[in-house]
């Protein structure tokens, strides 16, 4: 089976990362919710959720990263908050914890918490702007995607 192969590649392929640079990817996830209707000006929901990231140029930084992410998000008369945190993993196996928010203006800010092995001590900075909706396959699931752009700097 072709993922098999792939999936069990040596990371003897993968470059050095520079020390600090730019991203620039798309991530998509899928995941399952937990929904509180109470009215149409009162909402909550958990949610759990995977997905991959693709980097916009092939190899660049967070390419072909895997994440999965625990959030909830609530909208009561209006205003509406929300926060997610997400573990992802590249293919060495190393891995960063992130935590994105909603704002009350409706943007996303996203904080890099810790990291292990390249990305122990990173620091990044960038704009996260939101692609969907996109329409519900099944219902308490959903389907999304967001382009995130930024700076990082390795210890």
């Amino acid at each position: 089976m072709a993922v098999s192969i792939i999936a069990s590649a040596p990371s003897v392929f993968a470059a050095e990362l520079p020390k600090e640079g730019t991203y620039d990817y798309t991530a998509c996830w899928s995941g399952a919710n937990n929904v509180i209707a109470f009215s149409k000006t009162h909402t909550a929901a958990s949610y759990e959720m995977t997905g991959a990231i693709r980097s916009t140029t092939p190899g660049g930084m967070f390419d072909k990263h895997t994440f999965r992410c625990v959030g909830m998000n609530a909208s009561l008369d209006g205003k509406n908050t929300g926060s997610t945190v997400c573990e992802a993993i590249d293919a060495d196996g190393d891995k960063r914890l992130s935590y994105f928010s909603v704002g009350s203006d409706g943007k996303v800010t996203r904080e890099n918490i810790v990291g292990t092995g390249k990305y122990e001590g990173m620091v990044a900075s960038g704009t996260v702007q939101p692609l969907g909706p996109f329409p519900v396959i099944k219902p308490g699931t959903f389907q999304d995607c967001n382009h995130q752009t930024g700076t990082y700097k390795l210890k």
